[in-house]
């Protein structure tokens, strides 16, 4: 069985990974580019078990759970860091700590200099050695500099940068992958992996499966999101505000009840319950197509590091009818 065989919905990546190691074609970078949900990072998995497979000494079994656990010593799994007091944490560590992360992880240098170090030795048991590095597009331009010379001479090694896209990297880091696209899946792909995953329920709330359109690991994520909302608080949000006191109440309600990575979900889902039909029935299109670009704005300062509690308030009290 061919390792891909549990990755539904993405047979062009299938295809194109399978004839690489079929005909003995293995690039020195990838770059796994698509929206994110979609199952980049399990094709990473399978794609990692695939290299690793010929000359694996051990079960294909506790190869696979090796890999799946990240503890083979021929594989590196790079993903986005917070620094918190000198340390960094990726995201499942700064959650478990209970720290509240006040801007998104990225890729350091310093995980970058890891990379070369882990490279500069011969792989240990598996044919070349592999480096994923997820999200790659959080990579700052240092970061991206110092892996552009590593991609230069990797040596009997692969690296697969998991992007949304190559406009967010570095053309330069680009041009030395082989690009493997990934797309949203038809909805029958959608149903099978809910179902497969144990998270059949989700195929019960429409709003969640329109929002995440065609991403599974989105419709996760946006119901996971939306639990975590008080019933009063998702409430007071399904519509702007009808008032300055309003406005400014619920901009310190949003900024104490929510991490500034779910602010982000937050606009997501505002975007989409204002531009269903009949959600805001007293509102004209152009009123709606305001507030729409008014969230995105509020994106965008969140995104640079402002105040999340300001751009809350200047936000909603410019919605105020």
């Amino acid at each position: 069985m061919s390792p891909f065989s549990p990755l539904i919905g993405q047979p062009r990546a299938v295809e194109l990974l399978t004839q690489a190691v079929t005909q003995q074609r293995i690039a020195p970078a990838y770059l796994f580019a698509g929206p994110p949900g979609v199952g980049r990072s399990f094709a990473a998995l399978c794609f990692v078990e695939y290299l690793f497979s010929p000359q694996g000494s051990r079960s294909a079994q506790s190869l696979q759970n090796r890999i799946r656990q990240r503890n083979h010593p021929d594989l590196l799994w790079v993903e986005p860091t917070y620094l918190h007091q000198g340390k960094r944490l990726s995201t499942a560590e700064a959650i478990a700590a209970g720290i509240k992360r006040k801007t998104p992880p990225v890729i350091r240098l310093e995980q970058i200099r890891e990379i070369s170090q882990f490279l500069s030795r011969s792989a240990l048991e598996a044919p070349r050695s592999v480096v994923v590095l997820e999200h790659a597009e959080t990579m700052a331009e240092a970061p991206a500099n110092a892996l552009l010379k590593t991609l230069e001479e990797p040596g009997q090694a692969t690296l697969i940068l998991i992007a949304n896209g190559s406009e967010s990297l570095l053309p330069t880091l680009v041009s030395r992958c082989q690009r493997i696209p990934f797309f949203r899946l038809s909805p029958d792909a959608l149903t099978q992996v809910l179902q497969t995953t144990g998270h059949a329920d989700l195929l019960q709330h429409p709003p969640i499966l329109q929002l995440a359109q065609g991403s599974p690991g989105e419709a996760i994520a946006h119901w996971q999101n939306l639990q975590e909302l008080s019933p009063e608080l998702l409430q007071s949000v399904s519509q702007p505000p009808r008032s300055h006191r309003e406005a400014l109440s619920l901009a310190r309600q949003i900024n104490q009840a929510i991490a500034p990575e779910s602010q982000l979900w937050l606009i997501d889902f505002l975007q989409h319950r204002y531009w269903q039909p009949h959600a805001l029935p007293s509102h004209s299109l152009k009123q709606t197509v305001v507030q729409l670009q008014l969230l995105e704005k509020a994106r965008d300062y969140l995104l640079q590091n402002v105040n999340p509690r300001l751009v809350w308030e200047v936000t909603l009290m410019k919605m105020v009818s």
